[in-house]
């Protein structure tokens, strides 16, 4: 059993290093602007580097390699601990928050989810938006390094769908993947910069447009105002729409984009399937309010893209309260709350592959009904897709509704509302933010909710990231058997 730990450990330490060094930066900048809460961020960095170290120097070893078993080990670990770490300073502030607020926030950002328990937000030390907005840019390359390397190799998740190469940690790969790793931080880097550059071109102050586009470029949506988006204008919104839609592209694209560019990659099978469902979903909220409003035409559109595009991608955003927009909008949002971005990007939800599998599943069938003799070979971006790939698919659709379930009666046994424990349990399990309803909803936060609500969703919330299975694994006996 210690063989099993020991490298994951060394490698938990590592990240607890990292972490640390990170609340440097906000410690630095609450010095500069002389906001009263740098000493929380310098205890938080002195416990995680503690702790850290100690788990560097006590599990040292000279042959390093990680099975498959230690990777599932790790991915949870390494998700839930980071989620504890990046808490402390939310903690040691001036106005702390407690220790279940502190956890459901960090949480919800490393997770690039958004939900939040904070108001009074214009308020706030610049200091500790700024470190959320940095857990959420963190976490979003986190997802992403996770979705495509970690992931397929365990079989989980959709990357094997894209990859032309194995994803094994092999030390024959190693080159290959540090190669991607640096790649994907170089895309993320430029996109952030590039994101950061148009929204203060657009009119955001230097803070906001850096806050802003960590939160875009990782579709993780936090703001650094009560009023999320709907302080902006229309430039900024379409701006942010446009830096949504890019963080639910698979990075990998990007990457061939930079090193061939060629329009041809956006041949892939999932971006058009993902750009052919945001049009039809913004088109089809645009008539609804078009023919049940008064309001100017650009408007409905540029509020019915950008939302729409938010909770697609996961972000979270809100520039209105869409829950007054009527019943329609209301049910058409909760459903779009499940679709998520691609597979490889910053997005949560359940993937656009799996729903474009799932269809193609269904073709097939029909095909079988009519012809019971015939042979037919089902294909995604011009391959044959397995019966492993399919039934992936499958187990996570039916995971992810049994959970659904679970986690809906849960909080509605902590003496939540339906509509809250249901909509509550589906925007953690996708990650996308807000819920619907008065409490939840765009326009309210999560600060209300019972401790034993906050600690279910925010299981719920690292269950949605790390795609159900990786952590479901560890609670079945044959994992610690094998």
């Amino acid at each position: 059993m210690l063989a099993l730990f020991k490298p994951v450990l060394f490698v938990c330490g590592v990240l607890a290093m990292s972490m640390a060094a990170f609340m440097l930066v906000p410690a630095v900048y609450s010095m500069a602007v002389d906001d009263h809460e740098a000493m929380a961020f310098f205890s938080g960095c002195g416990w995680s580097a503690g702790i850290g170290l100690v788990l560097l120097m006590s599990n040292r070893s000279r042959d390093f390699t990680l099975n498959a078993r230690q990777l599932y080990l790790l991915t949870s670990l390494s998700w839930l601990m980071l989620s504890f770490f990046s808490a402390l300073p939310l903690t040691l502030t001036d106005h702390p928050l407690t220790l279940t607020d502190a956890v459901f926030e960090a949480v919800s950002g490393i997770t690039t989810t958004g939900s939040t328990v904070m108001s009074g937000l214009h308020d706030t030390p610049p200091s500790l938006l700024l470190w959320r907005s940095m857990l959420q840019w963190i976490g979003g390359i986190g997802v992403i390094g996770m979705a495509v390397s970690i992931l397929p190799f365990l079989r989980v998740g959709g990357m094997r769908l894209f990859q032309t190469e194995s994803s094994d940690w092999s030390d024959k790969s190693l080159p290959r993947f540090q190669h991607l790793a640096r790649s994907l931080v170089a895309v993320y880097l430029g996109m952030t910069l590039l994101c950061t550059l148009s929204y203060w071109f657009a009119g955001m102050t230097a803070f906001d447009a850096i806050n802003h586009a960590m939160t875009t470029v990782s579709t993780g949506g936090y703001a650094t105002d009560d009023a999320s988006m709907g302080r902006f204008d229309n430039t900024i919104l379409w701006i942010a729409t446009l830096f949504m839609m890019l963080g639910g592209m698979p990075f990998t694209i990007f990457i061939r984009l930079v090193s061939r560019p060629s329009l041809r990659v956006f041949r892939d099978d999932q971006i058009k399937g993902f750009v052919l469902i945001v049009i039809v979903l913004v088109g089809v909220l645009f008539l609804q309010q078009w023919l049940t409003t008064d309001r100017e035409p650009f408007e409905i559109l540029t509020q019915a893209a950008f939302n729409i595009v938010s909770v697609i991608t996961t972000t979270g955003f809100a520039s209105e309260d869409y829950t007054l927009w009527g019943s329609f909008a209301m049910a058409l949002f909760f459903f779009v709350t499940f679709i998520g971005g691609c597979s490889g990007s910053t997005s949560g939800g359940m993937k656009i592959f799996r729903f474009q599998l799932s269809w193609l599943f269904l073709r097939d069938q029909m095909r079988k009904l009519v012809h019971p003799r015939g042979f037919f070979v089902v294909r995604y971006n011009r391959k044959p897709i397995t019966d492993d790939i399919m039934g992936s698919a499958v187990a996570f659709s039916f995971l992810f509704f049994v959970v659904l379930t679970l986690t809906t009666l849960a909080l509605a046994a902590t003496g939540l509302d339906v509509l809250t424990s249901l909509t509550g349990a589906a925007t953690a399990l996708t990650n996308v933010g807000p819920g619907l309803g008065d409490i939840i909803g765009p326009a309210g936060n999560f600060a209300s909710l019972p401790d034993s609500s906050k600690w279910i969703l925010s299981l719920a919330m690292i269950l949605g990231r790390l795609e159900l299975l990786t952590l479901v694994v560890l609670l079945s006996p044959v994992f610690w058997r094998g």
